[in-house]
């Protein structure tokens, strides 16, 4: 993710804002984990619902992302036929803390009509 011309550390980051970005980013990542915030331990058809306009092949790979950073939980049950449930981990509980200032920004906004 870094970018040329700019300072950075030796992992390529330039601050918190450009690290959680990194995890963060695009269009559909926050509503994931906005998603399984409102609804804990949801399941993929459940999600795709909750999040209307992702497609499946969008949702598993932000879901696989999202496991591999660490905000994301994933358990299998071994049952026929399987099920699989998705959680916030601490991290990803964390992170939606984080993101509460911003969505209460969004709203105020929203309601201003601005």
């Amino acid at each position: 993710m870094a970018t040329l011309n700019r300072p950075a550390t030796d992992d390529g980051h330039v601050c918190g804002i450009d690290t959680s970005m990194e995890v963060i980013g695009g269009k559909w990542k926050v509503l994931i984990l906005w998603a399984l915030h409102t609804y804990p331990q949801s399941r993929f058809g459940e999600l795709r619902r909750i999040v209307p306009g992702i497609t499946e092949k969008v949702l598993a790979s932000h879901l696989r992302e999202m496991e591999a950073d660490g905000i994301v939980d994933r358990v299998s049950y071994d049952e026929v036929p399987p099920r699989v449930e998705y959680g916030l981990t601490k991290d990803g509980t964390r992170l939606i803390e984080a993101l509460e200032p911003l969505a209460a920004w969004g709203r105020e906004r929203r309601e201003r009509g601005a």
